[in-house]
């Protein structure tokens, strides 16, 4: 059976509110939310970046059953493998079933800020499989020594692990990431390209299918058009440089030849849900069993609000 999620946008609000949209998300019936882990802003309008892991800990004390997840940290550079492995069992363990890990390669935008080398797409991957094999290892609980190619671990143990292994559910946007994604993950992460899910199916993965689907819902098109073209032009943006760009300046100077026609061609925007539910529909039919809705824009009450009185009927039956 279709979950269907909030996202929490870290990008779009501070951590207060990301903590009271959580709460608004559980009240108006969607059965998770996620949140992503960035330390920038894709660009300064949108405004914020808060930390994820202490408003994990907050989502957990203001919310009783709504699942949450991360979508999604990079595990390889701005934080060390170790540092994650703690820090996402102390989350499972206060969430107590309710948390999902997705993890992936990243975006230059967020992990080049230890001003270490960016890596190659392929070397990244190499790297994030390495380290999930040692985040795993760590979930043990036992002691853990690692010497890899890419990260070394000298006797860490991890106290306090959840019961259950937390899932890990790997993000890929090709065929190769699918494969990878098959091999070490409890799912897959995706943009909801038929390609990518089938890859990553032939390649025996299993579990869910988590995709994203961006809109602006407003009283008048017009309105969240401005909305949209203003607060989110990144959307049209091609996702090799979505990787590349290192900071909101350079995501800024290329969302500049974006116009309000290109946004309106690719995020469906205004009062009329029904190219909304066809992007949903669309994305369930290639295989997606997690889609969790991004409104853009400050007016998540009247979002949430639509939810609950057109999309979730229409989409529930």
């Amino acid at each position: 059976m279709t979950k269907f999620g909030m996202t929490l946008s870290s990008e779009e609000h501070g951590p207060a509110r990301l903590v009271e949209l959580a709460q608004l998300a559980e009240e108006s019936g969607f059965d998770f939310v996620s949140i992503s882990d960035h330390f920038h802003p894709w660009t300064n309008e949108q405004g914020h970046s808060p930390n994820v892991w202490p408003v994990l800990g907050a989502i957990g004390e203001r919310t009783d059953s709504i699942e949450i997840a991360v979508g999604v940290t990079c595990p390889i550079m701005r934080i060390h493998p170790v540092i994650l492995a703690q820090s996402v069992a102390t989350t499972a363990c206060l969430l107590e079933g309710r948390f999902t890990w997705g993890v992936g390669t990243g975006e230059a935008l967020n992990e080049h800020i230890v001003a270490d080398r960016w890596p190659s797409a392929p070397e990244r991957l190499d790297m994030l499989e390495e380290a999930v094999g040692v985040i795993r290892e760590l979930w043990s609980g036992e002691i853990v020594s690692h010497e890899g190619r890419y990260f070394d671990v000298d006797h860490a143990r991890i106290y306090d692990v959840p019961d259950e292994p937390v899932p890990i559910v790997v993000s890929a946007f090709g065929e190769r990431a699918a494969r990878l994604a098959a091999d070490i993950g409890d799912g897959l992460w995706t943009t909801g390209t038929g390609d990518t899910i089938t890859a990553w199916e032939d390649a025996g993965g299993a579990g869910p299918v988590y995709s994203q689907i961006t809109f602006c819902w407003a009283p008048e098109r017009e309105e969240a058009l401005d909305t949209a073209h203003r607060v989110w032009p990144t959307s049209a943006v091609p996702g090799q440089l979505s990787q590349d760009l290192p900071t909101p300046e350079h995501f800024e100077m290329a969302s500049s030849i974006v116009t309000r026609d290109m946004i309106a061609d690719r995020v469906p925007c205004g009062p009329d849900i029904e190219p909304l539910i066809d992007k949903i529909e669309t994305a369930i039919a290639q295989g997606v069993d997690h889609v969790y809705l991004h409104q853009i824009g400050p007016d998540q009450e009247g979002m949430c609000r639509i939810w609950r009185d057109e999309l979730a009927p229409s989409l529930k039956k």
